[in-house]
């Protein structure tokens, strides 16, 4: 048994319109892309001369001296308590006045004799 005419005609317009919505899904994605890039592009000049701005250079400069000043005064606080509550950590001092061990281990020289080997 075929079809009747009205399901082949039923059936055209269906793959019509699927044809039809490809199509347009196409060119929107083709469309849509050049103006993405358009944008992309022009965004990308945008923020090149922003961060060419001598006024957004020296901005940077400061803010990477306060970054450093900071992260100076955390490693040195950071050094200090762990100097004080770990006994094993040397100082600097230590280090120059030849008290250290050469073992490459960290530990005091008491302690390592009296671990296990």
């Amino acid at each position: 048994m075929g079809r009747g005419l009205s399901e082949t005609m039923a059936l055209e317009v269906e793959m019509r319109y699927r044809l039809m919505f490809g199509i347009g899904l196409a060119v929107g994605y083709i469309l849509g892309s050049r103006a993405g890039k358009e944008r992309y592009e022009q965004i990308k000049r945008m923020a090149q001369r922003v961060s060419d701005s001598p006024a957004i250079q020296e901005a940077a400069g400061l803010v990477g001296a306060q970054i450093s000043k900071v992260t100076g005064v955390a490693k040195t606080k950071v050094t200090d308590v762990a100097r004080n509550r770990l006994p094993f950590l040397h100082s600097d001092d230590d280090w120059q006045a030849g008290k250290h061990d050469d073992t490459g281990t960290g530990w005091p020289q008491e302690r390592q004799s009296a671990a296990p080997h």
